[in-house]
């Protein structure tokens, strides 16, 4: 299929990717209350809304055509609202309930409206852009895609968290900690403490730092954020240090937050992989363009019409 005859290019997958994953995060949490957590339904009704004008621009895009062509701008556009649901519902599992079905349906129905709507415009000779995206950007989708990436993940985190400790074993200071067992504890900072401290405990090997340090835990009294962890040989008293920027900083030991989903993981990636996953997408608009201007180039033979 030729470059100018795609449903949908890597700069639509983009957008698509930014307007139903931190899109609808960051709208919540601009327009909410900090010390609340989004629900599941918000977000993938959200979704949901996006699904008409995507596939309006994708039928419009393709021009005069067959009216079959309805039907793959609508599986297109189901399948990319699948992905975006698929997200919310395995790798930033929000809070509550949501009837999936209904919201499939929902869907559908939007799909098949939206490209009805861009099918008859694009009959009607509406022009299409035949412009190129170029790496120029690429890059900016590259880069504001890596920005968005740990935004999106701390969001995610936050949201999908199902417990978590406000530090029950204490340690501010630098300040001893009575564990009751062996196993894996959390280092939480209170307040405006730096996110990234230099910490140690005493009879540990190792104290694990978070990447991307979910935040907003507590209440009114008190905020936290998880910034580090370490692995408690056994029961007894340690001592927890910890040295930041912060001369007043303060960080307590608790138990580790519960976070469902695949967030929970990512969180702890390093920061080059979550950097390099937010910036896939301006990738593959530079690819597509060095791909197309060597098409253009008779380098590589150009597909069926």
């Amino acid at each position: 299929m030729r470059d100018g005859n795609r449903l949908i290019g890597p700069g639509g997958l983009a957008l698509w990717i930014a307007a139903t994953v931190p899109a609808p995060l960051l709208y919540f949490g601009a327009t909410h209350r900090w010390e609340e957590n989004q629900g599941v339904a918000s977000a993938v009704w959200w979704c949901v809304a996006c699904v008409p004008l995507l596939a309006a621009v994708a039928a419009a895009r393709r021009g005069p055509g067959r009216p079959r062509e309805v039907a793959a701008t609508t599986l297109i556009s189901l399948a990319l609202l699948g992905g975006s649901l698929a997200v919310f519902r395995w790798v930033i599992p929000l809070q509550g309930t949501v009837g999936w079905r209904v919201v499939l349906l929902a869907g559908a129905v939007a799909a098949v409206v939206g490209s009805l709507i861009g099918y008859l415009v694009g009959s009607r000779g509406v022009g299409r852009s035949r412009s190129r995206v170029g790496y120029l950007a690429g890059v900016m989708v590259a880069v504001a895609g890596a920005f968005l990436a740990q935004t999106t993940v701390r969001l995610g985190a936050e949201d999908s968290t199902i417990s978590y400790d406000e530090g029950r074993y204490g340690g501010a200071g630098p300040g001893a900690v009575t564990l009751p067992a062996a196993g894996r504890y959390a280092i939480l900072a209170v307040g405006f403490s730096p996110s990234r401290p230099a910490c140690s405990v005493t009879g540990v090997d190792r104290v694990e730092p978070v990447t991307v340090p979910p935040s907003d835990y507590g209440g009114d009294a008190a905020t936290y954020a998880w910034v580090a962890w370490f692995r408690a040989p056994g029961p007894g008293v340690y001592t927890l240090t910890c040295r930041s920027s912060d001369a007043q900083a303060s960080y307590l030991v608790g138990e580790m937050p519960r976070i469902g989903g695949a967030v929970s993981s990512m969180i702890h990636w390093p920061l080059a992989g979550i950097l390099l996953l937010g910036a896939v997408p301006g990738l593959l608009i530079m690819l597509d363009v060095a791909a197309s201007r060597r098409r253009r180039k008779g380098v590589l033979p150009a597909g069926p019409s």
